[in-house]
């Protein structure tokens, strides 16, 4: 069974996309390259055990399992030392990443409290999107009574669009909810 947004995005999206910014080649039409999802865990220096439940949680939420991340340096002020783990990331690609897309627009975002859209100034500029979530929890597939503690995650949704104007435009036709 291919994603929904997949199909969506080969029936209807890409010929959008085509006419909106008259662009001649298939190939040149922007699409999604992946989504990267990373858990920084700053206090993990203190207590190494919630490494553990942070890749757990991630897994569970992404479909695949997160690779850990160490520091790169010491930093005397924070008490870390190089090496030491301090969080969590995964990239999605292919079917796993237009699930994950899908699941994130239509079931995790509304449940946010006082969800009003998310904000359209996250691009980078190359028409990247950037998204910061406080709360995992709004996951449903998290079951709520295991959690120790509430931890917050960047979503990265990467694209091929040369500018925002073009990754804004296909993030809006694939139905993300963006602040009026």
């Amino acid at each position: 069974m291919a994603a929904r947004l997949k199909e969506l995005y080969q029936k209807e999206i890409s010929k959008k996309l085509k006419d909106e910014f008259s662009i001649g080649n298939v190939m040149a039409v922007p699409k999604l390259e992946k989504i990267v999802l990373n858990m920084g865990m700053g206090e993990a220096v203190a207590n190494p055990k919630i490494i553990d439940s942070a890749v757990d949680e991630l897994t569970i939420i992404a479909g695949q399992k997160p690779v850990v991340t160490k520091a790169k340096k010491s930093i005397a002020s924070f008490k870390l030392r190089e090496g030491v783990a301090i969080g969590t990331m995964v990239t999605l690609r292919g079917a796993r990443m237009y699930e994950f897309l899908d699941r994130l627009i239509s079931i995790a975002l509304p449940r946010v409290r006082d969800f009003r859209g998310v904000p359209t100034r996250a691009f980078d500029g190359r028409g990247n999107y950037t998204l910061g979530i406080r709360d995992h929890l709004i996951f449903p597939e998290i079951d709520m009574t295991k959690v120790d503690k509430a931890k917050g995650m960047n979503i990265t949704i990467v694209t091929t669009a040369k500018n925002d104007e073009q990754a804004r435009f296909l993030l809006r036709e694939l139905g993300m909810p963006f602040a009026k």
